[in-house]
């Protein structure tokens, strides 16, 4: 039986040949998540759209390993202007909207996220009762 699982998401995986998050039992650790366009990888202009984007993108690779969004215990979220999280929080919220059912999160500086990025996050999580999928 194989102990390390590779997950890979159409758009959200890495041109490198890296997974988009990789399981091990119950743990599930993400790579670097964008706010991309998954069907054609560009990034929209606005914060608003890229954090739709990303968020939908957690939910799609916590859900190709087995879980689901319940299972996600931190998140770290990158943006590039720090002082802006009315759009992130806004993804948040409709994500996690049980103030006592929300994982942790923290929002370091993104100073150097390079070129159209304006955010970028990863996970961990929890799945279920750790079997392979």
């Amino acid at each position: 039986m194989k102990k390390r699982h590779s997950i890979y998401v159409d758009g959200a995986s890495h041109r490198a040949p890296i997974p988009a998050a990789c399981r091990i039992g119950s743990l599930l650790v993400t790579g670097v998540i964008n706010g991309n366009d998954p069907a054609t990888g560009e990034f929209p202009d606005s914060l608003d759209e890229q954090c739709r984007l990303l968020f939908a993108q957690v939910r799609a690779i916590v859900e190709a390993a087995g879980g689901a969004t319940a299972d996600i215990i931190k998140m770290t979220v990158w943006l590039k202007d720090r002082n802006d999280k009315t759009a992130l929080n806004r993804e948040w919220l409709a994500m996690f909207p049980d103030p006592e059912d929300r994982p942790a999160r923290h929002t370091p500086p993104g100073a150097d996220l390079e070129g159209p990025r304006l955010i970028q996050a990863d996970f961990m999580a929890v799945l279920g009762d750790g079997a392979q999928t």
